[in-house]
């Protein structure tokens, strides 16, 4: 399959150029002409050396990832980054990235991932960011404690060994549930909108648990990595069924 075909499929199912002014990710084809023919895709959370190099051992004419090696603008192909790129242009690896698309697609993506763990129902979107959204919100099939909500993500995220950390502050019984996958404590003040009694998160900062307190809701951080492997799952899944091979890159970070 024609390389340009996959990323046409690609963009057009995420929505690429509605997040194009909104994130500091260049999503879409970041390496590589189109004109390639690709018969191998690998998947992986994170473009780095790691992965790079996994890609090419496997075979792949083309890696997609969620985060990629530009943020913003790039300046310079030198040291770390020139190590980086250097071995996609030896072994021909195209390089596909999609970021803020992938965390808000309300199928595909990563906080839809988390909330097929959780078997939420009455789903909406969630996370505002600019006329977009990079979250889920719904409820549970039937309300639970947080330490049950804990023991199903651990079971059901690639954690990596990493326990699930919990912000224990909100009500006894929980029923709704906002996700925003990666680094979402910001979306904190709209879960409260929204009337959520716990906001699921990768990672927290500082500031989250004494919001978190005073406020009286649940978060749970569940990982960086372990919220953001659906999507690419999900990619992967899409090229399989288009007749192509393909290889998942487990790399779990811990974080």
């Amino acid at each position: 399959m024609h390389l340009e075909t996959i990323v046409e499929r690609f963009d057009e199912e995420l929505r690429t150029d509605d997040y194009a002014d909104l994130d500091g990710s260049p999503n879409g084809l970041q390496v590589g002409p189109d004109s390639n023919t690709v018969d191998h895709v690998a998947f992986a959370v994170d473009a780095a050396a790691e992965t790079i190099d996994a890609a090419v051992e496997a075979g792949a004419d083309l890696l997609v990832t969620h985060h990629g090696l530009v943020w913003g603008s790039l300046e310079r192909v030198t040291g770390r980054t020139y190590d980086r790129f250097a071995p996609l242009f030896e072994h021909d690896l195209a390089l596909y990235v999609s970021h803020l698309p992938l965390d808000g697609h309300q199928e595909l993506g990563n906080a839809a991932g988390v909330a097929d763990v959780l078997g939420l129902e009455e789903r909406d979107p969630f996370g505002s960011y600019g006329p977009e959204h990079v979250g889920q919100t719904g409820i549970l099939p039937d309300p639970t404690t947080v330490d049950s909500l804990e023991t199903t993500l651990e079971a059901g995220l690639e954690t990596g060994g990493r326990p699930v950390q919990v912000l224990p502050f909100g009500p006894d019984e929980v029923e709704r549930v906002a996700i925003v996958t990666g680094s979402g404590v910001d979306w904190l003040e709209e879960a409260l909108e929204v009337g959520a009694d716990v906001l699921v998160t990768g990672e927290g900062k500082q500031q989250v648990y004494h919001e978190a307190k005073e406020a009286g809701i649940h978060v749970v951080l569940a990982g960086h990595y372990a919220t953001e492997t659906f999507g690419v799952r999900a990619l992967m899944q899409e090229a399989s069924a288009w007749g192509l091979e393909t290889t998942y890159l487990e790399q779990p970070t811990g974080l």
